[in-house]
């Protein structure tokens, strides 16, 4: 599945290349107002922080939540507390698009995280032309060499890397990197299952100075609280939210953990 995404995504990409060039997207990249410091935004403090998540569908999951203004929930998100917006532009299993990270940009002041299956410099650029704070690179999709070039780049476009990992092996080769935001995602990515505990057994390996981010498993405020007590200095929340009613609620809850 996770080949099948990649794949996907870069079609996709290259679909967009070939109406806009790789050197007007850059150019629009290099234009772009500076990128919003992620890495303060979402650095331990008092409370858990809140990567809240615009999320239409998935593949393990189907239709979620219409959205139809993703801009408008990503101002309820914001109000709510938090710090900073994941919006997923994969649009062939989760119906998201780069105007939907655009219009979100244009809406909120905290970061904005392209969640989308990242393989090309094409779409580094053009997450940052269309206004992204931070680019997230799954350590599964990519070879060593890539991965690293991909950083190289999302880190001098002044972005920040949301590098992701779903192992032991897959962490240690995200912290190679020095990148400074490192998920652990609870989604066993062959299998669809969901391990709530594997960021519990794996946070120890993280360095000083480096945010520990949790991903997937949320679905009420007990699960956040499971994750800050675990370590967690920040939670991604896409699912619960859409699909729990008030967003604005939801989240205080989240963030009363």
């Amino acid at each position: 599945m996770l080949s099948e995404l990649v794949a996907g995504a870069v079609e996709d990409a290259a679909g967009r290349r070939s109406v806009r060039s790789l050197e007007e997207v850059e150019r629009a990249a290099l234009a772009r107002t500076p990128a919003l410091d992620a890495v303060a935004a979402l650095a331990p403090a008092e409370r858990v922080k809140i990567i809240a998540e615009v999320k239409r569908a998935s593949p393990s999951r189907g239709a979620l939540a219409t959205i139809a203004d993703p801009a408008a929930l990503a101002a309820d998100y914001e109000r709510g507390g938090a710090s900073a917006i994941s919006v997923l532009t994969e649009g062939r299993k989760f119906g998201g698009s780069l105007g939907d990270l655009e219009s979100v940009r244009d809406r909120v002041s905290v970061p904005v995280l392209r969640k989308d299956f990242i393989a090309d410099p094409y779409q580094v650029l053009e997450a940052r032309a269309a206004g992204a704070d931070i680019v997230l690179l799954i350590v599964a999709a990519l070879d060593d060499a890539t991965l690293r070039s991909l950083y190289r780049l999302i880190t001098d476009l002044g972005m920040a890397a949301l590098v992701e990992a779903h192992s032991a092996e897959e962490l240690d080769r995200a912290l190679a990197l020095e990148a400074k935001l490192v998920g652990v995602n609870a989604r066993n990515l062959s299998t669809f299952e969901l391990d709530r505990d594997l960021f519990g057994r794996l946070v120890d390996r993280y360095p000083a100075g480096v945010v520990k981010i949790a991903e997937s498993a949320v679905l009420s405020a007990s699960d956040v609280a499971h994750y800050r007590a675990a370590g967690a200095d920040a939670v991604l929340v896409g699912e619960a939210l859409v699909t729990g009613g008030d967003p604005v609620a939801r989240l205080q809850e989240f963030l009363a953990v």
